[in-house]
């Protein structure tokens, strides 16, 4: 993989500490990048979606998983920026792209909401 060279000096996009380092990445990864940013960002759309359908058409017992949902909304929205700052810096480093302990903490939260609106279906 080729650089396309140094960067002009106008070069004014931001954040400065993401495009100010390392070398041009291929296209396809720096977009691919950015529709992953926009992915989580639909999923925390969906979860705040969900979390309102509970809370709205849910039983008494169903209003925690809701809030567990809303929770979960928040934390993916708020990791959706930092993790493309991470992952666009290390494609600019050539280095190996970072995890995140947020997909473990949404499975597991997804989890115990799934087990939380089924216990209140059935009771």
């Amino acid at each position: 993989m080729t650089s396309p060279g140094p960067r002009p000096p106008d070069d004014r996009r931001w954040p400065r500490r993401v495009y100010g380092t390392g070398d041009e990445p291929d296209p396809r990864f720096a977009l691919a990048n950015e529709r992953t940013f926009l992915a989580w960002l639909r999923t925390s759309l969906g979860l705040m979606v969900a979390a309102v359908a509970v809370k709205a058409f849910g039983r008494d017992g169903a209003q925690w998983a809701a809030a567990v949902l809303a929770v979960l909304a928040v934390l993916v929205a708020a990791e959706a920026f930092p993790r493309w700052i991470r992952n666009e810096r290390a494609l600019r480093m050539r280095a190996p792209l970072p995890s995140t302990p947020v997909v473990v903490v949404s499975a597991a939260a997804v989890i115990v909401s799934g087990v939380m609106i089924s216990l209140a279906v059935l009771i």
